[in-house]
């Protein structure tokens, strides 16, 4: 029996011949990123080391490490303002080159920039001190999220030790109908399998339908495995890859894909033209409806924004839909780095957003995680394109949030109801 692409990516940086489920290896890393929450974390580790007579005078290579200024820009208090010079101090003395600076240039939301940025490329292992760092698998490599020590670790040693996972493959079969996005693909994967039905499993994703999706809308399959409870998403690398990869001046790199008689747990398989718009009610992105079906509920908010929901191919769904219109209820949208923004602003999508009454704010985290720039009150209700709706996740726990895919955001913003982009009249 051959390995899938998870197992041969494992197998190939641990140094073994095979892999297998189950399996614990120890890993060469080849990539690694923190960001403002998690950076000051590691910095407290390193501290910590320190006093125990470890050595930290020196990170394993400077080179393959990555910071952004993501979660709390621009500062939303005098903490988030300190964090930002921590991390300042912290790639200063270590010598880390790639330090995204909120206000100087191409900065924005780590696994955005991990992409439009090319830092991360096909058949490479990749850890951040962040759970959606699952995002990047879309361009074939093995990315997964860890925690502060496991981060302090891998910066130190350039190795961690993995448990091999069992990989879920799921095949879509067909293109996508015009009024669906990858949002509502994922959404209705969470609401069949739950939160944590990939729980410490890969998530890999193949079919025609995955084929004929850009890169950008893979992004969103991959980033929502987090949701899942999954160790990390995956697809294997193709055309558009090389493609979307060459336009950001990446060519030299070891792709891998999985034998042709690869295992998988479990295989799930979904035909496009059956799918159709798709929200996560309050309080979790398993609990799913078709948007047709809550027409009825009123909103006070629509967001646009986040790793998940606000990259250029994002930006552009929601500008056909608000083109020539206007918004009813306050409508936000960040794109998701500086590089998406200027696209936007050359596409003239930002004229479409301002001249439709929406407000578009710099690329931040922020009120996706209930950071500031834009977070909810008690009561409130908001429709969004971002990946998480638990109690308070983006303000008050008394506040909903429905989640859903960029087209319908807009829809729902035009309306000031949850509202199918079919039914817009």
């Amino acid at each position: 029996m051959g390995m899938n692409v998870t197992e041969k990516i494992l197998s190939r940086a641990s140094g073994k011949a095979t892999v297998s489920p189950e399996d614990v290896i120890f890993v060469n890393v080849d990539k690694a990123m923190i960001h403002d929450v998690s950076g000051p974390g590691v910095i407290k580790v390193f501290e910590k080391l320190e006093q125990k007579g470890i050595n930290t005078d020196k990170l394993w290579d400077p080179s393959k490490v990555w910071v952004a200024e993501d979660h709390f820009v621009p500062s939303a208090d005098m903490i988030s303002a300190q964090n930002i010079v921590l991390l300042s101090n912290f790639t200063k003395k270590y010598g880390i080159e790639k330090h995204f600076k909120y206000g100087m240039g191409q900065y924005g939301i780590c696994h955005t920039l991990s992409h439009e940025e090319a830092l991360v490329l096909p058949g490479e292992v990749y850890v951040g001190g962040d759970s959606h760092t699952n995002t990047t698998g879309a361009l074939g490599a093995f990315a997964a999220g860890l925690g502060h020590t496991d981060i302090a670790y891998v910066l130190l040693n350039g190795k961690i030790w993995f448990k091999v996972p069992e990989t879920l493959y799921f095949k879509l079969n067909g293109k996508l109908p015009e009024h669906v996005m990858a949002k509502d693909f994922i959404l209705k994967i969470i609401g069949d399998i739950g939160v944590d039905g990939a729980s410490y499993k890969t998530m890999q994703f193949g079919g025609s339908g995955i084929s004929e999706m850009v890169m950008e809308e893979r992004l969103t399959l991959t980033n929502m495995t987090t949701e899942a409870g999954a160790k990390s998403g995956i697809i294997e690398p193709d055309q558009e890859t090389r493609d979307y990869l060459a336009s950001r001046g990446a060519t030299n790199y070891n792709e891998v894909k999985g034998d042709s008689d690869a295992a998988y747990s479990k295989i799930y398989e979904y035909e496009a033209e059956q799918l159709e718009p798709t929200v996560a009610k309050p309080y979790s992105p398993q609990n799913i409806s078709p948007a047709r079906d809550l027409s009825n509920v009123e909103l006070d908010k629509a967001y646009i924004g986040s790793c998940t929901g606000a990259k250029l191919e994002d930006l552009r769904a929601v500008a056909k839909i608000l083109k020539g219109q206007k918004v009813k209820i306050r409508t936000e949208i960040l794109p998701a780095a500086i590089s998406i923004y200027k696209k936007a602003m050359k596409e003239g999508l930002a004229e479409i957003f301002l001249d439709a009454g929406v407000t578009i704010g710099p690329p931040t985290c922020g009120a996706c995680c209930g950071a500031h720039m834009g977070v909810l009150a008690k009561d409130e209700v908001c429709i969004s394109t971002t990946n998480r709706n638990f109690p308070g996740r983006m303000g008050h726990v008394e506040s909903k949030t429905y989640l859903a895919s960029p087209l319908v955001v807009a829809a729902s913003a035009i309306r000031g109801k949850i509202t199918d982009p079919r039914d817009l009249k």
